[in-house]
């Protein structure tokens, strides 16, 4: 690799640190000290740990420890040509973080797909997990909308990323051109796209079914719980939340109004008081 090229990848953010985890080359951010807390990206195109959650890590970096790894398949961790991408294999790839990280308890903050992983993961390792965040959570069965259908079929042009990016957000405000190009380079870096599209191939219902859990494997959830959604959301119904809510002991809920697929982001300042608080609950 060239200087010039070191230089270019060593100064974009969305590079963090290398670690081998369970075999697989994996790029994190790890931030501040103290309880560790696990940050899990959403699904969508050209997505990264450090795209979604950049305006996070900094101010829940003050508080503890906060790591946010691109999860198999995703932004810059190792793509292999033999890679299955599937709930149980994102899993495995999480536990092997955790492991290499020497990391026996964490909490867990989940957006979207990163949301169901985060669930996935306490109902299988429950020792593992301490509090849960799920934002936007694919958590429970539900007919497939049209927003996330259209991102998991994102076919790669400027025009379909701003589209995108329209559905993502309530605020159109927070969308422009420059954005939309910036997504779309990141989503059409070599093997990006390729990896991308073996996820979630038509018809996508199963891939939602595949995310989701039964209202009895939610009920025996055993954790404090935070459960985040916006009420406008396009690409995943509040009600999902609503319903996990209902059916969880330890849970409490918030909806945002005038919010939709990016609490995070539309609702910065807020969603960093709402998590940092509640993880730092006796």
């Amino acid at each position: 690799m060239s200087a010039l090229a070191m230089h270019n990848q060593t100064s974009n953010p969305e590079i963090g640190r290398t670690i081998d985890a369970g075999g697989l080359l994996t790029n994190y951010h790890d931030i501040g000290e103290g309880a560790p807390v696990v940050l899990l990206h959403g699904s969508g195109p050209g997505v990264s740990a450090w795209a979604n959650w950049r305006l996070n890590l900094p101010a829940l970096g003050e508080r503890y420890r906060v790591i946010a790894p691109d999860m198999a398949g995703f932004g810059f961790t190792e793509r292999k040509d033999d890679a299955r991408y599937d709930i149980d294999g994102w899993v495995a790839h999480l536990l092997g973080l955790l492991d290499a990280l020497e990391l026996n308890q964490v909490d867990l903050v989940g957006n979207s797909f990163g949301g169901s992983l985060a669930l996935k993961f306490a109902l299988r390792y429950p020792e593992r997990v301490r509090r849960l965040v799920l934002m936007g959570a694919v958590s429970l069965p539900f007919p497939i909308t049209e927003g996330l259908d259209a991102v998991w079929g994102y076919q790669p042009s400027v025009e379909n990323m701003r589209a995108l990016l329209d559905i993502f957000a309530f605020d159109r405000g927070l969308v422009n051109d420059e954005l939309a190009a910036l997504r779309y380079r990141a989503a059409s870096r070599p093997g990006v796209q390729e990896s991308f599209a073996a996820m979630f191939p038509a018809p996508r219902q199963r891939w939602v079914d595949a995310l989701s859990n039964t209202e009895d494997e939610v009920r025996g959830l055993d954790k404090e719980l935070l459960i985040i959604h916006g009420r406008d959301d396009r690409v995943i119904p509040a009600s999902i939340s609503q319903r996990l809510f209902e059916l969880t002991d330890r849970s409490q809920l918030h909806l945002f109004g005038r919010c939709g697929h990016w609490v995070q982001i539309e609702h910065t300042d807020r969603f960093n008081r709402l998590v940092g608080d509640f993880l730092a609950e006796q």
